[in-house]
């Protein structure tokens, strides 16, 4: 059975991993990616956004939090996956590539809504100083294209796999069947 795909899946993860891994890198370049730092300038709209989400910011570096690198080294595995799924679909055809487009979007979805989990139940402890405007362009807008496409890439590859699923187990009942006449 040949990969089933879809341009808008793998047009999103190919789009996407220059961001991921600029935005990694950023986390793990502080504090020389940072306002003042040497390496500011290949950052330079983090100067703003460093003060909109102080996950980004000073504060989480002087207090030596450990999520937004965590969270960094995660998008870098699923933009790996993200980036193997492309292959395995248009490259090598390899029918588990839907499995691995899977599961790299559902990571991204779980850790995004984990992300917005956290701000939540900490109060908006490091968004909350923002005005509704500048929350919404900045921070939910940007930040809710990572929970609505892969949402989407989750739905789109899982029911690919149900089918798959689906035929495998029609194709070996009908098998069974065949082999009991004979």
């Amino acid at each position: 059975m040949a990969v089933k795909t879809h341009t808008w899946v793998s047009l999103w993860f190919l789009l996407t991993a220059p961001v991921i891994v600029w935005d990694a890198f950023y986390c793990f370049m502080r504090p020389r990616s940072m306002i003042g730092g040497d390496l500011h300038w290949i950052w330079e709209p983090y100067g703003l956004y460093q003060n909109i989400d102080y996950v980004y910011g000073v504060e989480a570096l002087q207090r030596n939090d450990g999520f937004p690198n965590a969270q960094s080294f995660m998008n870098i595995i699923e933009t790996l996956l993200n980036l193997t799924y492309v292959y395995l679909t248009h490259v090598s055809g390899t029918t588990v590539a839907p499995l691995i487009g899977f599961a790299a979007a559902t990571m991204t979805l779980s850790k995004t809504v984990l992300y917005w989990a956290q701000e939540f139940y900490c109060g908006w402890c490091a968004t909350g100083h923002n005005d509704f405007k500048t929350l919404l362009v900045y921070w939910l807008l940007p930040n809710g294209l990572w929970i609505v496409f892969p949402s989407l890439i989750v739905y789109t590859l899982g029911k690919d796999i149900a089918t798959t699923l689906g035929a495998s187990r029609q194709r070996a009942a009908t098998k069974a069947a065949m082999g009991k006449k004979n």
